[in-house]
């Protein structure tokens, strides 16, 4: 795979001596009092209190992502980061009405949560997986995302030479919840709108891929049955030969040259839902990484990371309602057995991934940090509301980070300044998600 084809890979991530385990076993947390309290700061040698709340994977690989002198806070329990309340009214209106189709597609659905999480039977309901998974993909995001990103490459601790730096933004463009966009688009952005969302982004650096340009489109049509679902789009502009280039998406799930990353391991799961089939494994408490109080990228370059480059354990934790949906491929020469999905029930933010591979052992484990967009405490205001959106009520991924157990490897993707803000007006939007933009000004 060649230098453009992995970077335009890597970029869609903005908007991304093993220790074996019991093959995926998922258990049900019971009701425990924590040996923990808000404002606790939990010490290495203090972890054991941690072990009950954490994914059995996650614990068994723990040397990872967890050291000496990491000061690791507790923040509050089952704090609420309810959505906004356009997305939450919007969720009511059409509720009932989105219904599942051939492969697990979704048929019907305007804007909202399509299927309501709180009512869904996890244990009782044989299509609660498909469900769960369908609330993930239209979870409330703002109007996309807008940031300025950093990708670094991680090998036993030592940054390796591979990195990208730049700016980039995802808008979407249909299903969305401003009451005037439903009443006059059934919720897209333009009339006759085709495309879920489109995806921009511009490198900055290193010098040799300055001014590589990536335009993404994804269509409403992903969301039918297999039959008739359409790959994304993309497009690349090469400074270096002065052109664009299409890239078909189709191998979505083939390793990006010279990472840890697939394109669907992004965010724990970027993928088409019809391609796969899931079912939810427990309704369980977790503690993860929540709302940042550290600065990463772009507004400090040297935080500590961990030994290894991929841990969050300087940063505040929270304990939350979390499901657990296990994937499995459709297709038989999928590189994963199975993933287990870890995601928040209250916001349908993704705290943990965990990857199989052929042999059913663990391979990848997947893991994130998010902002909450109401917390003005780290830089002030860096996310504004905007018309029908005056809290935007996002709990935006700030990093990913994926550490192959196998080999010692891994990927660490920053956004710290990550908002949902749209563009001021619909004629910026075009201009920004335009195909002639990737050459204007070349």
């Amino acid at each position: 795979m060649n230098l453009y084809k992995m970077l335009s890979l890597v970029l869609m991530s903005l908007f991304w001596a093993p220790h074996a385990s019991a093959q995926g076993k998922i258990e049900d947390a019971g009701p425990m009092v924590p040996a923990f309290k808000e404002g606790d700061v939990i010490s290495y040698q203090d972890l054991e209190k941690l072990r009950p709340y954490l994914p059995e994977d996650f614990w068994a690989n723990r040397e990872f992502f967890f050291y000496e002198g990491m000061k690791l806070e507790i923040g509050p329990f089952f704090a609420d980061y309810t959505p906004a309340d356009a997305y939450m009214k919007a969720t009511e209106t059409y509720k009932g009405q989105p219904r599942l189709g051939p492969d697990g597609s979704l048929a019907n659905y305007t804007t909202g949560q399509p299927f309501p999480t709180g009512e869904i039977d996890c244990k009782g309901d044989p299509k609660a997986g498909v469900k769960i998974m369908w609330d993930f993909h239209y979870r409330w995001r703002g109007a996309g995302i807008q940031g300025s990103f950093f990708y670094s490459y991680w090998d036993r601790g030592e940054q390796l030479p591979l990195y990208y730096e730049g700016t980039g933004g995802t808008v979407l463009l249909a299903h969305r919840p401003e009451p005037s966009l439903i009443k006059q688009y059934n919720g897209d952005l333009f009339r006759g709108e085709k495309r879920q969302h489109a995806f921009m982004a511009d490198v900055i650096a290193p010098f040799d891929a300055r001014g590589i340009k990536l335009l993404t489109y994804r269509y409403k049509s992903a969301d039918a049955p297999l039959a008739e679902a359409e790959n994304d789009d993309t497009w690349v502009y090469l400074p270096t030969l002065r052109r664009v280039r299409r890239i078909s998406t189709a191998q979505r799930t083939d390793a990006i040259s010279g990472t840890d990353f697939t394109l669907d391991d992004l965010n724990s799961f970027n993928g088409i839902v019809p391609q796969y089939e899931w079912t939810c494994l427990a309704d369980r408490k977790i503690i993860a990484p929540m709302n940042t109080k550290v600065k990463g990228f772009p507004y400090e370059k040297e935080h500590n990371f961990g030994p290894y480059g991929l841990s969050f354990a300087d940063d505040r934790w929270e304990l939350r309602n979390a499901l657990v949906v296990r994937m499995k491929p459709r297709n038989a020469d999928h590189p994963y057995s199975f993933k287990d999905l870890y995601l928040d029930k209250e916001t349908l933010s993704p705290l943990y991934a965990f990857a199989y591979d052929q042999k059913d052992e663990l391979w990848k484990i997947i893991w994130h940090n998010r902002r909450w967009s109401q917390d003005k405490s780290l830089t002030g205001n860096f996310y504004e509301g905007w018309k029908e959106i005056e809290e935007p009520r996002a709990l935006s991924v700030v990093s990913d980070i994926i550490a192959n157990v196998q080999t010692g490897t891994g990927n660490r993707i920053e956004v710290w300044d990550a908002h949902g803000t749209p563009p001021s007006s619909k004629a910026r939007i075009r201009r920004y998600i335009d195909l002639g933009r990737l050459t204007r000004g070349r």
